[in-house]
């Protein structure tokens, strides 16, 4: 796993460097972001080209001695390997070594222009105003953005990318957002659905960290995400859109990534796939989310009609989060698989939420439910749920659910923060694999080695059978599969801590105690809210009935 406080200082040091613009040039930051986030980008161009080109002529002289690549030929292998060809113009490094007196400006202009016009993928979406910067500031920004260390994670640039947009926002009055989704969850999401080979899609793609990951689960499974996987998603501002797409160019994908609000518009027809007996199903393989949480104040009466998209009906609260686990299922192909972040309380709400969550029940849609401890995400400490729908259940799975508590594992990273260690996410994927009847598959925890790893979370040790053999099997603490039968008498709920249960000879914990109390808090206010309602409707027809007499 990448070393979060690493990272984290990394984040730090680039900001304040970047953030010198702001107080040396009066610039503001809408004038500034772009050109700040194209270095990073040229930057990490090259990182990727660089290994590339390495991996590619040790190869070419193991074959032959004294072997040599160039021209297209270099270019296309390149492009193969999941990088883009940097030409000699474009090298970050050469910016560097630039002799004193030249024009820095014109010269990044130009190594932009010139990396675009070898990657049709990224064409005008590149800066080209560096001209309005004097060469001390941008030979600075040069150096300090020289130090980035990408090998911290798969996609360290996305995360510095997202950092600096939410800092941006912040600088500019707009209170910011962070919606880096957690490395740690993105990946353990991407193994727990599998995405070898079809369409993906995110539609709340931000920067596209899901589709970065899933490429990643492709090529430590040797084969070429780029054969395998078609990439589309949907953001609901430009800018995160061009981030989108300059992220998954760097990383040698090709994706549709549209802009427009995934409520009100559905560009890629999602829910209109085939229809297998009398069923009509959506478009994609796979979806993967992280889904903004509990929005408000969304114009419901302009989805109510849309019966393909949101199948189970409008929810009467106002909150966004059932519209979006809808949107995920309808998207769903007759085979697809979806995994996505929630608010916890989406597991256990009431009233009209409750009726959606007993309609995907009924249709088998569920898969896996797994609670996730609090501080995993790095400005709000609530603990999530991640949740695991399938269209295609084998057999022996119909009618149950697999319920995970994974609220006690994790790696405590800083007191404010957690992640899973290697061993810790491989260890809940095989949980499901054993469910779902898979071979188990170590993939993940041999690619990824990590010192954190402490040999706690063996397979071996919680499913051998007495012949030795790993096989599923409910251990109370930790999982337990539910049939349909004992999630209706739960009243259909889908929290992990109603069907798990406690270890023998553990007590509940406060954090367990303040989830409940959270959730039922969460609960009180929504009944709060229908009582209102129904107390408004009740005035308005005894009124009418009052005026009729």
């Amino acid at each position: 796993m990448a070393d979060f406080k690493k990272i984290e200082e990394l984040e730090k040091r680039l900001w304040s460097a970047a953030d010198s613009l702001r107080a040396n040039t009066g610039l503001t930051a809408q004038e500034y972001s772009r050109p700040i986030l194209g270095l990073i980008f040229l930057k990490y161009a090259e990182y990727r080209f660089s290994l590339a080109k390495s991996k590619i002529e040790e190869q070419t002289s193991s074959r032959r001695r004294g072997g040599s690549l160039s021209g297209d030929g270099i270019k296309s292998k390149v492009q193969a390997e999941g990088a883009m060809y940097v030409p000699d113009d474009a090298l970050y490094s050469n910016l560097l070594a630039l002799p004193e007196g030249s024009n820095i400006g014109i010269n990044v202009n130009n190594a932009m222009k010139a990396l675009e016009a070898d990657n049709e993928a990224i064409k005008d979406a590149l800066p080209k105003t560096y001209t309005r910067f004097e060469n001390d500031i941008l030979k600075s920004l040069l150096k300090n953005f020289n130090d980035i260390d990408f090998s911290l994670g798969s996609d360290i640039f996305g995360r510095i990318y997202e950092y600096f947009l939410n800092e941006f926002a912040k600088t500019e009055g707009q209170g910011g957002g962070e919606f880096f989704t957690p490395s740690a969850l993105v990946m353990l999401i991407t193994e727990v659905i599998e995405p070898y080979h079809g369409k993906v899609f995110d539609p709340a793609c931000g920067s596209g960290g899901m589709f970065i990951s899933s490429a990643d689960f492709v090529a430590k499974h040797n084969k070429d995400a780029s054969d395998e996987l078609s990439v589309f998603g949907q953001e609901k501002t430009g800018d995160t859109v061009r981030l989108s797409k300059l992220n998954l160019a760097v990383h040698g994908l090709q994706g549709d990534i549209r802009e427009g609000n995934s409520y009100y518009e559905d560009p890629f027809e999602l829910a209109k796939g085939e229809v297998t007996g009398g069923k009509q199903h959506g478009q994609f393989d796979y979806v993967m989310a992280n889904p903004p949480f509990n929005v408000n104040e969304i114009q419901k009466d302009r989805l109510k009609d849309d019966k393909h998209r949101f199948p189970y009906g409008m929810p009467r609260n106002d909150n966004g989060n059932y519209l979006w686990i809808q949107l995920f299922y309808s998207a769903l192909n007759q085979k697809g698989r979806a995994g996505f972040v929630m608010a916890n309380s989406a597991s256990d709400a009431r009233g009209s939420e409750q009726e959606i969550r007993q309609k995907l029940i009924e249709d088998d849609g569920v898969d896996v439910m797994v609670a996730v401890s609090s501080n995993f995400f790095y400005t709000v400490t609530l603990p999530c749920a991640l949740w695991f729908l399938d269209k295609n259940k084998p057999a022996h799975n119909k009618d149950n659910v697999l319920f995970i508590d994974a609220r006690h594992i994790f790696r405590q990273v800083t007191r404010a923060v957690r992640d899973y260690t290697s061993e810790q996410l491989n260890f809940i994927a095989n949980i499901v694999r054993l469910y779902r009847g898979q071979y188990i598959d170590n993939t993940y925890l041999e690619t990824h080695p990590d010192t954190g790893n402490d040999g706690k979370f063996k397979l071996d040790d919680f499913f051998a059978n007495d012949s030795g053999e790993l096989t599923y099997q409910d251990i109370a603490g930790l999982c337990k599969v539910a049939t349909k039968a004992e999630i209706i008498e739960q009243g259909y709920s889908l929290n992990p801590g109603r069907y798990v249960g406690v270890a023998e000879g553990e007590q509940e914990s406060d954090e367990d105690f303040t989830v409940k109390l959270t959730a039922l808090q969460e609960q009180l206010e929504v009944l709060n809210t229908e009582a209102h309602e129904l107390e408004s409707c009740i005035g308005d027809n005894v009124a009418q009935l009052l005026g009729a007499s």
